[in-house]
C-alpha cells in the first residue's frame, strides 16, 4: 500500500491533514473514513481498515477533523455540524483529483457525520457505519459529568481516553440539536451497518433504530465481541473485508484487464507485515487470502505456507477434474475430498536414481457415491490428467523481471 501525506483546506480556512492510501494494483474505486470522536486518522481502526480495502483496489482518504491530531484548528470551535463540513470538504479535495468518493466508511460519532453528510454527495453509493450512534448528542455521555460547568462557563476540560480536550457549550448545544433519522430515511446510497453487541460505548439499540428508520438496500452484520474502539487488528480486518465484499455490489468493482500473456489473470503477492512473513494475496478485487508461516518458522500462523497454497491447487484442481468428467459421464458421485501432503524426500528413495532431494505430494482421494469399482479406478486415472498436477510433474519455467 502507498500512502501519501496530504493536506487541503478545511471550509474555515484551516489546513486538515489526512492520509491517501492508495492500491498498489489498479485503483477501482476511493472510500472517505471518518474516525471516532476525538481520535484521528491513525488510530487503529482506521489504518486497518484503509490497508485492507487498499489491498483490495479500493483508495481510502483519512483525515483528522479541524482541532485534532495534525490538523490546524481549535478543538473547542467544533462541533458535529463542522465535523460533517469537514467530510464535505474532503470529498471536495478527492472530487479534484477525479476521486470522488462512491464509498464512506464512519466509525462511531464519524458514523453518525457521514449518515449527515451523505445527502450533500451525490457521488456517494454506499455508506458504512462501525458502532454509530443513532443520536448524536450520545457524546456528551462522555463527559456527562462536566455538562453543568460546561453551561455554566461556556466550556470545561474534560478527560477522554486519558487525554485532555475543551469542550464548550456551542459544541453541546449542536450535538443536542443534531438529528438524523430525516437524514437516514433520505438517504438514496446503499447502507451497511456493523456493530458490537457488547459495545459499552454505544449500545447494539442505536444500530436497531438506524436500521429501522433507513430504505433499503440496507444491511446489518453483528462485529461479535469487538470492543467499540475495535483496537484488535482481526476485527478491522473482518469489517474491512465485509465492507468491500458488500460494497463490490453498489460501486460496480470490475476486475482488471489481465495483460496479454495471462489470461487467468495475475495474483499479487504484498507484503503485510515487514518483521514477520505475512503476505497479502489478491486475485482481482474479489478474491483475498493470507499467507505466512508457522510460528516455529518465524511467522505468526495467520495463513497457510507458500506449499501450503502449492497442495491447495493440486487438491482443488484434482477434485474440479474428476468432478467434471463424472458430471459428463453422468456417474453417481456425490462428493469428492482430497487430502494433500507436501514432503520432501531423497530423489532415490522417489525412484529416479538422483541423490539430490525432490518434492513429493502424496493425494489421498475420497469419492462418495453408489460408483462401481471400474468408475473408482477410471476417476483414478483422470485424477492424474489434473492440470495442476501434470504443471508438477514436468519441468516448469519461472521467468523473472524487475519493476
Amino acid at each position: 500500500m502507498a500512502t501519501e501525506r496530504i493536506t487541503f483546506p478545511g471550509p474555515k480556512g484551516a489546513d486538515l491533514a489526512g492520509r491517501l492510501d492508495l492500491p498498489e494494483g489498479p485503483h477501482l474505486a476511493t472510500a472517505l473514513f471518518a474516525h471516532c470522536f476525538t481520535c484521528g486518522k491513525d488510530g487503529h481502526a482506521a489504518r486497518r481498515i484503509a490497508a485492507r480495502l487498499a489491498a483490495m483496489g479500493i483508495a481510502v482518504l483519512r483525515f483528522d477533523f479541524t482541532g485534532l491530531g495534525q490538523s490546524e484548528g481549535a478543538f473547542e470551535e467544533t462541533s458535529f455540524s463542522s465535523n460533517v463540513d469537514d467530510l464535505i470538504a474532503a470529498c471536495g479535495y478527492l472530487r479534484g483529483r477525479n476521486m470522488a468518493p462512491t464509498l464512506l466508511i464512519g466509525h462511531s460519532l464519524g458514523g453518525a457525520a457521514v449518515l449527515k453528510a451523505a445527502a450533500q454527495l451525490p457521488e456517494v453509493r454506499a455508506v458504512a457505519t462501525l458502532g454509530a450512534p443513532f443520536d448524536p448528542a450520545h457524546v456528551t455521555h462522555s463527559f456527562a459529568e462536566s455538562l453543568p460547568e460546561i453551561s455554566a462557563k461556556g466550556q470545561a476540560e474534560v478527560n477522554l481516553g486519558g487525554r485532555p480536550f475543551t469542550v464548550s457549550r456551542a459544541f453541546v448545544e449542536d450535538v443536542q440539536g443534531a438529528t438524523l433519522a430525516p437524514d437516514i430515511e433520505k438517504l438514496k446510497a446503499a447502507l451497511l451497518v456493523m456493530h458490537a453487541p457488547r459495545d459499552e460505548i454505544v449500545s447494539i439499540d442505536n444500530a436497531g433504530q438506524i436500521f429501522i428508520a433507513a430504505r433499503h438496500p440496507k444491511s446489518f452484520v453483528t462485529l461479535d465481541d469487538a470492543d467499540h474502539l475495535i483496537t484488535r487488528a482481526g476485527d478491522a480486518e473482518y469489517a474491512a473485508e465485509i465492507i468491500a465484499t458488500w460494497a463490490d455490489r453498489y460501486l460496480g468493482l470490475k476486475s482488471p484487464a489481465p495483460p496479454p500473456g495471462a489470461p487467468e489473470g495475475i495474483v499479487r503477492v504484498s507484503e503485510a507485515d515487514p518483521e514477520g512473513f505475512l503476505q497479502d494475496v489478491n486475485a482481482g478485487p474479489h478474491h483475498h487470502a493470507l499467507a505466512d508461516e508457522p510460528l516455529a518458522y518465524g511467522g505468526t500462523n495467520r495463513g497457510m505456507s507458500p506449499y501450503g497454497f502449492l497442495s491447495a491447487g493440486l487438491g482443488a484442481c484434482t477434485s474440479m477434474t474428476i468432478r467434471m468428467y463424472a458430471r459428463r459421464k453422468g456417474w453417481p458421485l456425490e462428493s469428492v475430498s482430497v487430502d494433500v501432503c507436501h514432503d520432501k524426500v531423497h530423489a532415490q528413495d522417489a525412484g529416479t536414481g538422483a541423490a539430490e532431494k525432490v518434492d513429493t505430494w502424496r493425494r489421498r482421494i475420497r469419492l462418495e457415491g453408489d460408483l462401481s469399482a471400474d468408475q473408482r479406478t477410471r476417476l483414478l486415472e483422470i485424477a492424474d490428467k489434473c492440470p495442476v498436477h501434470r504443471t508438477l510433474e514436468r519441468s516448469s519455467t519461472v521467468v523473472t523481471e524487475l519493476l
